[in-house]
């Protein structure tokens, strides 16, 4: 079988809730973002195969299939089919996994994975409709077997499994805002960005006309660790508050993947390899473990030690999703999350998955590394897992 390479990767900047890209519609910030994959390689997007896309909240203007909306608003061919996927929070790495998967086998030559969400206009929990007629997600059957819990008790109930305090999930916070602001100061992220000319805000409840350019991700701010002991616990008993969790956000991100022959073929420098994927399934009702069961797989599978890993991108949903995957795995946590996570960056959802895996990518090749693993955690306890190789 053939080796997968990306050799294109990109994101849109991160907009905070309400924020700088809360009016811009998801078909438009994705295809903004799938479009320009092939400006920058110059691959002719009518020899792609397929397109798979993520995304979690679809419903009104994420639904019928936002992938496929998606490219064809951007104007790209409209005979290159397209996927959308709901794995919850790894959604777009799932996808992304699974058009590894599709070239892997040979069904197509070129794939794009990809994934978007528009949270300040999509809520979470959109997707659960009022009308009691259409029922609920789950039954008396599940309850059977498992406790019906929120990410919020889940990632709480992890901390506690693994003696994580509030002091431990303050420090981490701040890290990561730290080492996003350091990032951004560096420039790191120059390299991924695709700017994106969104409506400047709403008028009358529509987007307006006027348009302001984002380029640069919204949720950085500056903390302190007295600002973080000061904030409101999300639950009572709990050790996580605004502060050690994922930020709502708004954006997208998208990775041209192919055959290495393809690549070779068209001439095209490749940025990285995606030598194994993963979709690991965990406790539902501890939910966010998935990462670590993912991570320990990969490694296994591939005859790695987690000393051989480079780079890990894992999505900070909660302070203690990252800190408890340290216990287990006992990474160098100057490796992990370099340039800061979604506790300052943000995490929209189904877009996340597809901005990891272009952060790493980005990062192998910035700091001259093999090895990077992505993984995330995924509502209803599952994990997702890239192992990535530099060139």
């Amino acid at each position: 079988m053939s080796e997968v390479v990306i050799v294109e990767a990109v994101r849109s900047p991160l907009g905070k809730r309400n924020g700088e890209l809360a009016a811009i519609h998801p078909v438009d910030l994705l295809g903004k973002v799938q479009n320009e994959l092939f400006k920058r390689s110059g691959v002719d997007p009518s020899l792609v195969g397929q397109v798979i896309g993520g995304c979690v909240g679809q419903v009104g203007m994420q639904t019928m299939n936002v992938a496929r909306n998606a490219w064809l608003a951007a104007g790209l061919p409209l005979e290159v089919a397209a996927t959308t996927v709901d794995t919850q929070c790894g959604s777009s790495q799932q996808a992304t996994n699974l058009a590894y998967a599709l070239i892997k086998a040979g069904v197509v030559d070129i794939a794009v994975g990809c994934g978007v969400e528009a949270m300040s206009q999509i809520p979470m929990g959109s997707t659960i409709p009022k009308t009691p007629a259409v029922g609920v997600p789950v039954n008396k059957n599940y309850w059977s077997h498992y406790e019906w819990t929120s990410q919020f008790e889940g990632a709480d109930r992890i901390a506690k499994q693994w003696n994580i305090t509030r002091e431990d999930a303050d420090v981490f916070g701040k890290q990561s805002q730290d080492r996003a602001a350091a990032a951004w100061a560096a420039g790191a992220f120059d390299s991924q960005i695709v700017p994106i000319d969104a409506p400047v805000g709403f008028e009358d409840g529509k987007p307006t006309e006027e348009t302001h350019r984002v380029t640069r991700d919204g949720g950085l701010r500056e903390t302190t660790l007295e600002g973080l002991a000061g904030l409101k616990l999300n639950q009572e008993g709990g050790v996580h508050t605004a502060g050690t969790s994922s930020q709502i956000s708004d954006g997208a991100g998208a990775v041209l993947m192919m055959s290495r022959e393809k690549a070779n073929e068209l001439g095209l420098p490749v940025k990285a390899t995606l030598v194994d994927s993963c979709l690991v399934g965990s406790d539902p009702v501890l939910m966010l473990t998935g990462p670590i069961f993912a991570t320990q797989k990969l490694l296994k599978d591939n005859k790695l030690k987690i000393s051989d890993i480079d780079v890990t991108e894992i999505n900070e949903a909660f302070a203690s999703v990252v800190l408890a995957w340290e216990k287990e795995l006992k990474p160098d946590m100057a490796t992990v999350n370099p340039n800061g996570g979604a506790i300052a960056l943000g995490h929209p959802l189904g877009g996340t998955g597809a901005v990891l895996l272009t952060k790493a990518v980005h990062e192998l090749e910035h700091s001259d590394k093999e090895h990077a693993i992505v993984t995330m955690c995924c509502g209803g306890g599952l994990g997702t897992g890239t192992l990535l190789r530099r060139g």
